[in-house]
C-alpha cells in the first residue's frame, strides 16, 4: 500500500540522513498517517480513510463533507 494520505495528496519528502562526519546518505521522511473510519450523514453510511493527521484536524474543525468538498475544489481529490 502507498503511503498517500486520500484527501490532501500528502507524500513522502526525501532529505538526508547526516552522521557526525558529516557523511550524507539518503533517506525519507513519510507523513503522518491514521486509518480512520467517518460517517458521512448525508449518505447514511461509514467510510474509511487513510489520511494524515493535519487532514484529520481540518474535517474535526469543518466536518467530513465540508472537508471533502474543499479538497475537492483545490484538486487534491
Amino acid at each position: 500500500m502507498s503511503r498517500i494520505c486520500d484527501l490532501t495528496g500528502k507524500t513522502a519528502l526525501n532529505g538526508y540522513r547526516v552522521s557526525n562526519s558529516n557523511a550524507k546518505t539518503k533517506r525519507k521522511f513519510y507523513p503522518n498517517l491514521q486509518t480512520k473510519r467517518f460517517f458521512i450523514p448525508e449518505e447514511n453510511r461509514w467510510i474509511t480513510l487513510k489520511v494524515s493527521t493535519s487532514a484529520i484536524k481540518t474535517i474535526n474543525k469543518n466536518g467530513i463533507t465540508a472537508a471533502i468538498n474543499t479538497f475537492i475544489k483545490k484538486g487534491s481529490i
